[in-house]
This record gives structure tokens, C-alpha cells and sequence, in this order.
């Protein structure tokens, strides 16, 4: 059963994510940001013409079992779709802001380097993770000290069609986008007030 979970997982995770990041308002523009840089969606990465589902859908999963050949032969078929999913070329050289949940990859010493950028909570740290076309490799120009897994940022940087992936035991995800970060700032979302209690 533990496979048909990740099998129906893997298919809804990507139109999950697009409709979290349609219901919220778009997060008010950094002061230190330049004008020159986009503010973009996760939803502007995903070709419109691609439907990750198309191979899967006169699979019937209804039958198959953990201990099932064919499921694991599924799941590594999803896999290599979730991997090799496309990108916009077109968005190759923009220069970008985007937000996103960090999943760190190089330190030096206790601050970071190079991590993955992600659009949900959670993504690469639990099976499965997102399609490459969801996943942001950030290169930083220099160490960020204080960054842990799954903070919020805003990644600013110019945006490059390039694939990464990462061959841990640990197997985060590949990348279908890379970002040479000139600002990596904590995601502040406007809609979100706090209220302290009175005295």
C-alpha cells in the first residue's frame, strides 16, 4: 500500500502546490529589490502544454500490491517523469524574485552556500518530492549565515535553464532551474498580522 500512496501522491503534488500558490495575494515587493527583477510565480516555471499525468492515466492502480513488480516498475516510471520534467526556455536569463522554502546542500561552516529553493513546506525532505520544474537550485555569491531547512525566503538572481541533481543516499529531488542568488531575504507574507494580547 506504501507505494500506491507515493504513486497518487506523485500525481497530485504538482496541481496542489499550483493551487496553494493561486489562493494566496501576491506578497508585497522588497524594498531592496531591484525594479529590474521579476517577481514570479511557481505556476511561470511549468510549460503550459505539460501534463504530468498523461503517461499514467489508463493505469489502473486499484490492484496492484507493495510486494506488485509492476507498482515499483510505476514508480520508478514516475520517477523519471517527475526528474525529467520540462521547463520554459523562455524564462532562461530573466531576471527573477521568487519565494520559497529552503532545503540546504553545501555549508561552510553553519552557513549555507547552495540549497534548493521549493514551493510548499515540506518538499524534498519527504517522499516524493516535487517535479524538476518545481525544484530551484540557488547558488549564493556568499555564505548565508542562519539559514535552516525549510525557512521562507525571497531568492532574487538571474535564472538559468540547468539541471541538478542531487545523487545523495538521501536522493532530494532533481532541478530543473538554477539561480545565482544576489539576495536571499526572509519571506515576510503581508496577509499574516500578529496580534498581541493586551494587558
Amino acid at each position: 500500500m506504501k507505494y500506491i500512496v507515493i504513486l497518487l501522491t506523485l500525481l497530485v503534488t504538482s496541481s496542489i502546490a499550483a493551487a496553494q500558490s493561486r489562493s494566496h495575494k501576491a506578497p508585497a515587493k522588497s524594498a531592496t529589490t531591484e525594479s529590474s527583477y521579476q517577481e514570479i510565480s511557481w505556476d511561470a516555471l511549468v510549460p503550459k502544454d505539460w501534463d504530468p499525468a498523461r503517461r499514467f492515466r489508463k493505469l489502473d492502480l486499484r490492484n496492484l500490491t507493495d510486494a506488485d513488480p509492476r507498482a515499483t516498475e510505476v514508480l520508478e516510471m514516475m520517477k523519471q517523469e517527475w526528474d525529467n520534467a520540462p521547463i520554459d526556455a523562455s524564462l532562461n536569463g530573466k531576471k527573477v524574485k521568487i519565494p520559497g522554502f529552503v532545503v540546504p546542500l553545501e555549508e561552510e561552516g553553519r552557513a549555507v552556500t547552495e540549497f534548493l529553493l521549493v514551493p510548499y513546506f515540506g518538499a524534498c525532505i519527504h517522499v516524493p518530492p516535487p517535479p524538476a520544474n518545481q525544484i530551484i537550485h540557488v547558488i549564493s555569491a556568499k555564505p548565508i549565515k542562519g539559514l535552516r531547512v525549510m525557512d521562507a525566503v525571497w531568492v532574487t538572481g538571474q535564472l538559468k535553464a540547468a539541471r541538478y541533481s542531487n545523487q545523495t543516499p538521501m536522493g532530494m529531488g532533481a532541478a530543473g532551474y538554477q539561480i545565482n542568488s544576489i539576495a536571499v531575504i526572509p519571506y515576510k507574507d503581508p496577509a499574516i498580522v500578529t496580534i498581541t494580547p493586551s494587558r
